[in-house]
């Protein structure tokens, strides 16, 4: 274990003492001599930050990020992390972290197999939204926090088909009607409320996932979310999220994919003690964000975070290059027999297709940032897929493509079709999403694992009423909600997408990808 342990139950407080590893004479945070942690867990001072979403992104990223910060500059920026998957038992990562004292490694992995192992030690309080939700939204409602960040995915912010709140989400009820609040909305708006009636300072809310101008689509849902609830408790929320709440717009970027016993092992072998939730992740890390803190914020910048005014190119880039090509990666890898993406991407065929996909057909749609030419960053994002260490599974990147497909594909299709293009491997990656998704035994499940999607049953029930694999992705395209209806209108994309689905299910996947190219 990485500290004296705290009992697997453990979870509301790690408190503030020193863990030392009990296998070595030092300080955890010194077994490596690369380590980014503090002395103790002590010297943070006051957890300033809440964050919902104790996942490994946020482990390799925001926390990696704050305690390099840390180094730089003192400050009130301790973490108190939130587990916000509900009803999710075990919960591995937070309980092991309270068995660890909060500690947990992260491996940086490095394609030619070298790797090192660093310890953040940053958070000093865990809690699971799921039976703590009281206590989280106390969190939210103290002084002391400055910062609510969220990694809680796509799914995470409770949103429909429509990209608005969506009212029939039983969480979403249930928050709304007074229970202790569940989905990240419901902490975020009763923990504001508890603000307001402390007269708690200003505060900012920092989404840090992959969603186009993801402080504004915050604040937008947190509005909505506002708007149903009774009067006499609306107008004063709204008006205190409008006179003292910030929402940056930001984009954060570290591939950091599911650990495994081969992750644990590596972390053993470098510090000479078990840690049982260490955090695999590649060398590369960005962070872009709008400078809009309105209590204060951590030095990031010293850790090599940018601050700019406008975060919306480097979102674009990121979003239709890195993970619009990932997801054509994952249902095509799926469809090739490919378990991880670095497979896929050397798949010559496959790879070769995304690759122009990349670089013919989403690159014309970017705005290249100062400093990041969009022909560079392709060859970079090249080469971090093809990081074999990392191990990434394509059924994890394809997992929930009904969130993700509408932010990574649509800007590129809608920009491409009215410019008068075609993206067929678009197209392709469209049809093979469709038949991963409806048609079973599509691909070697059993093998390459599941791919877990909560509209699964809807576009299931929906493909059933398809004389075909043909007409299914047409019914898809057309009533799916996936991608822009100028997609279904637009007849040559639309042919386009029925045929790739005609020849994945006649002749496979290396058939369509040929023909994609031609």
């Amino acid at each position: 274990m990485l500290s004296r342990s705290a009992g697997a139950r453990a979870v509301k407080d790690w408190g503030s003492a020193p863990y030392p590893a009990p296998q070595s004479p030092e300080g955890l945070d010194r077994v490596s001599p690369e380590g980014l942690g503090r002395e103790s867990p002590e010297g943070l001072g006051r957890a300033g930050i809440v964050h919902l979403g104790l996942g490994n992104f946020h482990r390799a990223h925001q926390a990696v990020y704050t305690a390099e910060a840390l180094r730089h500059t003192d400050g009130p920026w301790g973490i108190t992390g939130v587990s916000t998957t509900p009803g999710r038992r075990p919960r591995p990562v937070i309980e092991g972290m309270a068995e660890q004292g909060g500690l947990y490694s992260v491996l940086t992995l490095h394609r030619d197999g070298g790797f090192a192992a660093t310890v953040p030690s940053v958070h000093r309080q865990g809690l699971v939204a799921d039976g703590q939700g009281a206590d989280v939204v106390a969190a939210i409602g103290s002084a002391d926090t400055r910062i609510v960040s969220l990694t809680v995915t796509e799914k995470g912010y409770t949103f429909g088909a429509d990209g608005r709140l969506d009212l029939d989400d039983p969480l979403v009820r249930a928050d709304l009607a007074g229970g202790t609040p569940r989905t990240a909305l419901g902490l975020i708006a009763r923990g504001l409320q508890q603000r307001l009636r402390a007269g708690a300072p200003p505060v900012t809310l920092l989404s840090c996932d992959n969603l186009m101008d993801n402080g504004h689509r915050l604040r937008t849902l947190l509005g909505e979310f506002v708007d149903v609830l009774p009067a006499a408790e609306r107008e004063d929320l709204q008006a205190y999220v409008d006179g003292a709440v910030s929402t940056p717009n930001g984009m954060v970027d570290r591939i950091a994919p599911a650990t495994t016993d081969e992750h644990r092992d590596l972390a053993a072998r470098a510090l000479g003690v078990r840690d049982t939730v260490p955090v695999p992740a590649e060398p590369y890390k960005l962070w872009v964000m709008q400078d809009d803190f309105r209590a204060g914020r951590p030095a990031w910048e010293h850790a090599g975070a940018v601050f700019t005014k406008d975060v919306a190119p480097y979102e674009v880039m990121k979003l239709r290059l890195l993970n619009g090509a990932h997801s054509l990666l994952a249902y095509l890898g799926l469809l090739r027999g490919h378990r991880s993406i670095d497979a896929a991407v050397g798949d010559e065929l496959l790879g070769g297709a995304v690759e122009f996909a990349m670089r013919e057909e989403i690159l014309p749609t970017v705005s290249e940032p100062d400093g990041m030419p969009g022909a560079a960053y392709i060859g970079e994002l090249l080469e971090r897929f093809a990081n074999p260490a990392l191990g990434h599974r394509t059924a994890q990147v394809g997992s929930d493509g009904s969130l993700k497909i509408p932010v990574r594909w649509a800007g590129t299709l809608t920009e491409s079709l009215a410019a008068g293009r075609v993206p067929r491997v678009l197209a392709l990656g469209f049809a093979a999403y469709v038949r991963v998704m409806t048609v079973e035994g599509a691909y070697d499940e059993p093998s390459l694992g599941a791919v877990h999607d909560g509209a699964r049953a809807r576009l299931v029930e929906l493909a059933a009423r398809a004389s075909g694999p043909e007409s299914a992705a047409r019914l898809l395209l057309a009533e799916g909600g996936l991608l822009p209806q100028e997609a279904a209108q637009d007849e040559e994309f639309a042919d386009a997408v029925a045929e790739f689905a005609r020849i994945l299910d006649a002749h496979g996947a290396d058939a369509a990808l040929r023909a994609a190219r031609d």
